[in-house]
C-alpha cells in the first residue's frame, strides 16, 4: 500500500509539473485547442484604391482626373488581378507603330518584365510618348501575357487628358491608361503584341 501511495504522489508531481510548464509557455507555442487554423491566402486582386495610389506615384502627379478614369475601369469591368507600368513611344501618320516596355505587377506571381509593340490606326500625326498604366483582368499565369490583344471597338474613354482604351485576347482583358499626348493615340490602338524581349518587329 505504501508503495502504490508513493507512486501516485510521484504521478501527481509529474502533471503538475506539466500542467506549470504549460501555462508557462508563451501562448503563441501552446498546442490549440482543435484542428489548426489554416491561413488564408491574400486577395489576388488590386482594389480601386491601390490602382490609384500606384499610377499617381508613376505619374508623378496626384490627378483627380487619373482616379475618375481608373474607378471607371473598375465599375466596368471589375478588380484586376495585375497592372503594368511603364513607357510607350510611337510615330503615326494616320496609321503607324508603337513600342513600349513595363513591369507586370501581381499579387501572388510576382513581378516580370514586358515589352509591348503593335500597329496603332488614328488621326494623329507625328510622335508621342507617354507613361502608360495597364490593367491586366482575368491573368491566369503571369506567362500568358505574352501573346496579341485585340481592341475592342468602342471601348474608349478620356477625361481631362487621361485616355483608356480595351484590349482583349484568349480570355483576358487589357485597360492601357495613358496621360498627356498619349491619350490621343491611345484609343486608336489596333492591337499590341506582348513578349518577354524588345522586338523590333512590330507585328
Amino acid at each position: 500500500m505504501i508503495r502504490f501511495t508513493r507512486l501516485g504522489a510521484a504521478a501527481a508531481l509529474i502533471v503538475a509539473a506539466c500542467l506549470g510548464a504549460l501555462a508557462a509557455m508563451p501562448a503563441s507555442a501552446q498546442p490549440l485547442a482543435g484542428p489548426p487554423q489554416v491561413a488564408q491566402p491574400a486577395s489576388s486582386t488590386y482594389n480601386a484604391n491601390q490602382l490609384v495610389t500606384a499610377g499617381q506615384n508613376f505619374f508623378g502627379q496626384v490627378s483627380g482626373n487619373l482616379a475618375q478614369v481608373i474607378e471607371n475601369a473598375v465599375s466596368r469591368f471589375g478588380l484586376p488581378n495585375g497592372y503594368i507600368l511603364g513607357t510607350t513611344g510611337g510615330g503615326a501618320i494616320v496609321a503607324g507603330v508603337r513600342y513600349g516596355s513595363g513591369t507586370l505587377y501581381t499579387q501572388n506571381q510576382g513581378t516580370r518584365q514586358v515589352y509591348w509593340r503593335g500597329p496603332s490606326i488614328g488621326f494623329d500625326v507625328g510622335g508621342d510618348f507617354s507613361q502608360t498604366m495597364i490593367l491586366v483582368y482575368d491573368l491566369p499565369s503571369i506567362d500568358a501575357i505574352y501573346q496579341r490583344f485585340f481592341g475592342a471597338g468602342g471601348n474608349a474613354y478620356v477625361v481631362g487628358g487621361v485616355g483608356m482604351t480595351v484590349l482583349t485576347g484568349n480570355g483576358i482583358t487589357l485597360v492601357p491608361i495613358v496621360s498627356g499626348l498619349g491619350a490621343r493615340v491611345g484609343i486608336n490602338i489596333s492591337y499590341l503584341r506582348f513578349s518577354p524581349q524588345a522586338n523590333a518587329n512590330p507585328f
